[in-house]
């Protein structure tokens, strides 16, 4: 538990005023929630406002390629249960957006926060987390963030003698070599469904053998922890073997690997499984994802897919041909703009389904299609593919700026 803090100073106030307004500006001019520039107002009058907010909290910081907003509300939730929360519950997930949203949170226990990959070492070094979540590591906005190695270096780096309890996931190898320099380890058998990014040691390099769920490298030994947390089918398995239910809205395997893991985590703070569960079942969507909305008199369900492995993942969880699929990809800052990445995705688990494409770098996904075999159609925008999909719930995947998009043409 956090002790008490001491009152913000006078400039620390300040900060924090300067940064609400500028926010408010922000989303009266309809710029979006105005989080990103009011804690970058409110970082240049004080640079060390990030660790004053965070002095009276329980900080959590949740880090990972894919999952991570997800993780964050459903760990969010379960601790609602124990006391008040702050979070960045919209995905601003560097310092200026975390700084925003802890500026909300003066009267919250937990501090439960989404970091960046590349901020996560400075993150947890300003806020002093009691406990960081780590669910995957996989390749990602190829000409922004570090080959995966790198990152889980940079990772492990930053957690060499971190006081925090590190809850990770002991089926990626990256994410055991990077959380393996922590002192204080709770293991989860999450899964890992996308492997391309982990046949290597991270420790030596040789090659990694999977028999079955296990993995260990031949040549120096590094190996798949003993977890004391799994996810089994539709339960999470505890430390004393108890087999506690699942019941999520959320859809896919993807998101009982993040409820196993956010369980684990409000463990570590005295929630008891049953009731962290429990508390998730009341999250229906996060941030728009998984919202099923209406448009133009068709039902559209909203699926973010951001690099190969989400993508993967997105494909297990739609309903079967011939349900119609809309693919949205954009190649902005946010989404990174090098789409080699679509090279690496199986798209040729869509056959069967009537296919449109729209999007920024349509032609892109088209050639990519196209060489997949798969049959489609090149729209123009969202109204013209509705307008030509057969019956049906339409099941829209798109990347990042896609998404948000979407999200304003179809209202939702």
């Amino acid at each position: 538990m956090a002790g008490n803090s001491e009152p913000l100073s006078p400039r620390a106030k300040l900060a924090v005023t300067a940064g609400k307004a500028a926010a408010a500006v922000s989303r009266a001019a309809g710029r979006g929630s105005g989080s990103v520039i009011g804690g970058k107002v409110a970082l240049r009058l004080d640079p060390d406002l990030l660790s004053r907010l965070a002095q009276h909290l329980d900080v959590i910081l949740v880090s990972a390629t894919n999952g991570k907003t997800t993780t964050t509300r459903l760990i969010a939730e379960a601790l609602r249960a124990a006391g008040p929360v702050v979070s960045n519950a919209l995905g601003a997930n560097m310092p200026a957006g975390i700084t925003s949203a802890l500026a909300g949170g003066s009267d919250a226990r937990y501090g439960v926060i989404e970091v960046d990959e590349k901020y996560l070492a400075g993150v947890a070094r300003d806020t002093e987390p009691k406990a960081i979540a780590l669910l995957n590591l996989s390749r990602d906005q190829l000409d922004r963030a570090a080959e995966t190695r790198m990152l889980a270096e940079k990772w492990r780096e930053g957690l060499t003698g971190s006081k925090a309890v590190v809850i990770a996931n002991a089926d990626d190898p990256l994410i055991v070599w990077a959380a393996s320099s922590s002192p204080n380890v709770v293991w989860v058998a999450a899964g890992q469904e996308w492997k391309d990014d982990a046949w290597s040691c991270p420790s030596c390099g040789g090659v990694l053998q999977r028999p079955g769920d296990d993995w260990v490298c031949a040549e120096c030994g590094f190996r798949r922890p003993i977890p004391s947390w799994a996810l089994n089918g539709d339960y999470v398995l505890d430390p004393h073997g108890a087999a506690w239910p699942i019941h999520l809205q959320l859809p896919g395997r993807a998101n009982k690997a993040n409820a196993a893991t956010s369980a684990a985590v409000a463990a570590a703070f005295g929630v008891p499984p049953q009731v962290a569960l429990e508390r998730m079942y009341h999250v229906q969507a996060v941030a728009g994802r998984y919202d099923v909305v209406t448009f133009q008199q068709r039902q559209m369900r909203l699926l973010l897919a951001k690099n190969p492995a989400g993508w993967l993942e997105t494909f297990s969880l739609i309903d079967p041909p011939p349900t119609p699929v809309i693919l949205s990809v954009n190649a902005r800052g946010a989404d990174g703009t090098d789409t080699s990445w679509l090279w690496d995705v199986d798209y040729t688990r869509l056959a069967g389904h009537p296919i449109c494409v729209i999007g920024d770098r349509k032609l892109d996904l088209a050639v990519r299609l196209e060489v997949a075999g798969l049959d489609f159609r090149v729209c123009a925008d969202v109204d013209e593919a509705v307008r030509i999909c057969p019956p049906g719930r339409i099941e829209t995947i798109a990347n990042y700026t896609a998404f948000q998009d979407l999200r304003r043409r179809v209202g939702n």
